[in-house]
């Protein structure tokens, strides 16, 4: 072999040599890249508020219609042509105020017949008992057969009892006269007046445009079947020009005003056991139900004596003393009933409460900003604020927007921490 041939030899062999170094290297490099920086985790902005503790009142609600307290409908309790009506629609009312009158003359030319009838009869009255007397003192002389005393006794006793039968007549004379003047038994708000002046009005409520033909005695005796001048009533009847049942008005008392409305029967049990059996008086409030507004504060104090078996139902009725005239016969309201009051209750949101397979729970922000999902047991939840029986204290930052992105353990970042706030109603 030329030395030509071996020099060649040895420079492939440090090529090859060469070849494998470089490879080798590419290899080291390859295999041994540094690693890359992976980007920071995203903070996921989320809304949160601090769990508080407040004195948490726990109401029931339910729908009411305002009444009023007392609702009469004024009729006449004597027969005759109505001469006068002494309201103004739509004014205040006192009780023993007039507010209309009956023609009186009749009512007068009676009481002065039986005044006569009376007078006439005490007389007879006084003239026997003279008699009686007589007989008596010549019985005592033998005078007198006793047949005689006798009768004449029973003539007094027979005179007596006229005497009283007139003076009940002058009384029921007198009383008829009286109810001429048609007088509001409360305090309270007139309505539409039903009958005009010129009508005539009857002790059986029916009224009549004919001209008064009825004579005093027939007018007596049909006031004295008519036993009270008004009739709790829900609403007036028919103003025609002659119908039965007719009023002369509506006398609403509303202050104070009721408001009636029901519960269910487990609510109702409820609120026995708070009130001990309804033995004091529980606070209640009424609601718009346009604005929200609580338009008044009563109390409770009527509970029905029965279970409606169609709804399974309680009606209630609640007073309210309606100074300010926001409650009106008719409206309907919500009611608000204040159940139970809890001391140092824990609140949050009902926003911040999530359902999952295992129950409720809240996602609760850490002092490194990740979340944790922690279970939550609630005491009830009322409008927008759950009450925490367990899972949360107070002061603890909860989640109530954003929590559909969320996994135990995302980093998170609060956009706005708000507060709950005032939750009683």
């Amino acid at each position: 072999m030329t030395d030509q041939t071996a020099a060649r030899r040895r420079r492939n062999i440090v090529f090859a040599i060469l070849a494998v170094v470089v490879i080798g290297l590419l290899a080291w490099a390859l295999l041994h890249k540094a690693p890359e920086k992976k980007p920071p985790p995203h903070a996921i902005p989320v809304t949160a508020v601090k769990a508080e503790t407040q004195d948490f009142q726990i109401t029931s609600t339910a729908i009411g219609a305002a009444q009023a307290w007392t609702s009469d409908l004024i009729f006449a309790q004597v027969s005759g042509k109505l001469i006068k009506v002494n309201f103004t629609e739509g004014s205040e009312v006192k009780a023993g105020q007039v507010l209309a009158e009956v023609d009186p003359r009749p009512y007068q030319a009676a009481l002065l017949q039986a005044s006569g009838t009376l007078k006439r009869d005490q007389e007879a009255l006084a003239g026997a008992q003279r008699d009686l007397a007589r007989y008596q003192h010549l019985s005592g002389e033998g005078g007198v057969s006793r047949q005689i005393l006798e009768d004449e006794e029973a003539t007094v006793g027979q005179d007596e009892g006229t005497v009283e039968v007139d003076k009940g007549s002058v009384a029921a004379a007198k009383l008829n006269l009286e109810f001429c003047h048609i007088v509001s038994p409360v305090n309270g708000r007139a309505g539409v007046r039903l009958v005009d002046p010129g009508n005539l009005v009857s002790a059986s409520g029916s009224t009549s445009s004919v001209a008064n033909t009825s004579s005093a005695s027939s007018s007596a005796s049909a006031s004295t079947a008519s036993t009270s001048g008004s009739s709790a009533s829900t609403g007036p009847a028919s103003s025609s020009g002659s119908s039965s049942g007719s009023a002369i008005v509506v006398i609403n008392q509303i202050e104070p005003i009721a408001v009636t409305f029901s519960v269910a029967q487990g609510d109702f049990q409820r609120l026995g056991a708070v009130t001990g059996g309804f033995g004091h008086p529980l606070q209640v409030q009424a609601v718009s139900q346009e604005t929200g507004a609580v338009l008044d504060t009563g109390q409770l104090k009527v509970a029905d004596n029965r279970v409606d078996q169609a709804t399974g139902t309680i009606e209630l009725k609640a007073a309210f003393s309606n100074a300010k005239r926001a409650l009106w016969p008719g409206q309907f309201v919500n009611v608000r009933l204040g159940v139970q009051k809890l001391s140092g209750a824990v609140v949050v949101p009902l926003g911040a409460i999530n359902r999952g397979p295992k129950g409720q729970y809240v996602y609760v922000v850490g002092a490194d900003n990740k979340v944790k999902m922690q279970p939550v047991t609630l005491v009830t939840t009322q409008g927008q604020v759950a009450v925490v029986k367990s899972g949360v204290n107070a002061g603890d930052v909860i989640v109530t927007d954003g929590q559909m992105t969320l996994n135990p353990g995302s980093l998170v970042k609060v956009a706005h921490l708000g507060a709950v706030g005032n939750t009683n109603p």
